[in-house]
């Protein structure tokens, strides 16, 4: 196949577009441009959108002997994943930048593109499976090293898309193996550390980031009763299921930690309480997609809330206008605007971006 390696100057998207070239398909490399910031144009900064990471990418991509370009989509990354990222937290939602990154720009922007010009996949780093069913379907399925599973931060990925997308890392057992591969190959990058954090925030201080994009109100923080135990600087810089950082001046009368339980932009108010009031025993969101073909009206499944939580058995519903799903047993801390993945063994069956959350009225 005509594929197009999307090359993030790390050590995982060097493998697997070597990989490819091994497996015989025709392979251009791609390092995509997302950011204008100045931040991200020294060494030192923690993402990976550095000037830095596209030299790495274009080093690799002669070692292996592929074509290499540079796209520019800082552009549409500024407007699907920053803006996004900023609206969602001053409505008091908590986001997924990566996975909203996956879902607007690699398998959306950027494939659109390749599939424009005659690519018949995009092959990134990621560590997840495809499978072919017994009726030819693709299904994507969670990495032979669950350590590194990556297959939550892809429950974006339509039917349609994972027909064109590859991921060779997918069977590989561990992170070391990719390593000492890069190694064996002469890449530069092999003992190069993974990013982490937000990649357009390169200092890691999201708190400080956002004040200056969304501005900081003082506000109060409450207890679940009404009574303001502690003053904010601004309700951007909590989420819920945090314990700490939260300014309070009253201890608690039973003496435990209190938890955020609640982000409310209109009153500029953050509502904190007992770790058991987390419990979650329902969420519901009315923006969902399937990764294949739609499952039935009601299904059993297990649910995923977070990149490397443990997944819990549940019971999902699509009605009208939202997927609900009832875990078997409580979540903490699920937050509005985090995505729900939801799974059928290590297959991944679509996600839901949560709305709205029912306490569990026995623990609340």
């Amino acid at each position: 196949m005509k594929v197009l390696a999307a090359m993030s100057g790390g050590v995982d998207s060097a493998v697997a577009a070597a990989r490819a070239v091994d497996a015989g398909h025709d392979v251009t490399g791609v390092h995509l441009a997302l950011n204008r910031s100045r931040g991200t144009l020294r060494t030192g900064a923690r993402g990976c959108c550095t000037i830095e990471d596209a030299m790495d990418a274009r080093r690799t991509a002669d070692l292996i002997g592929i074509p290499f370009y540079v796209w520019d989509f800082s552009d549409r990354f500024a407007e699907a994943v920053v803006d996004d990222f900023v609206a969602e937290y001053a409505a008091g939602r908590t986001p997924n930048p990566c996975l909203r990154c996956n879902e607007r720009i690699k398998f959306a922007a950027l494939l659109d593109k390749a599939i424009a010009l005659g690519f018949d996949a995009v092959c990134t780093g990621h560590y997840a499976l495809v499978r072919t069913d017994g009726e030819g379907r693709r299904e994507l399925h969670r990495a032979s090293d669950e350590a590194k599973d990556q297959s939550y931060v892809l429950g974006v990925l339509t039917a349609g898309q994972l027909s064109h997308a590859m991921f060779p890392l997918g069977t590989t057992p561990s992170k070391a193996i990719v390593r000492a591969e890069a190694e064996r190959r002469g890449f530069r990058v092999a003992s190069k550390p993974d990013s982490h954090d937000i990649c357009f925030i390169p200092d890691g201080d999201t708190r400080g980031w956002l004040a200056e994009r969304v501005g900081s109100a003082p506000g109060p923080v409450v207890d679940t009763s009404g009574a303001e135990v502690g003053r904010h600087e601004g309700a951007h810089a909590y989420t819920v299921g945090q314990r700490r950082g939260l300014s309070l001046t009253r201890p608690a009368p039973d003496g435990r930690p209190r938890f955020v339980l609640e982000v409310k932009p209109a009153s500029n108010t953050v509502v904190v309480g007992p770790r058991e009031a987390l419990a979650v025993g329902e969420l519901r969101g009315s923006r969902w997609s399937w990764t294949g073909a739609e499952p039935a009206r009601e299904f059993r499944c297990a649910v995923q809330v977070r990149a490397h939580a443990d997944p819990v058995p549940a019971t999902a519903r699509i009605a009208d206008d939202a997927v609900v799903v009832r875990p078997d047993e409580p979540i903490l801390g699920l937050a509005p605007g985090q995505s729900a993945v939801l799974y059928d063994g290590t297959r991944v069956l679509g996600q839901v971006t949560v709305d709205r959350t029912v306490g569990v009225p026995a623990l609340a």
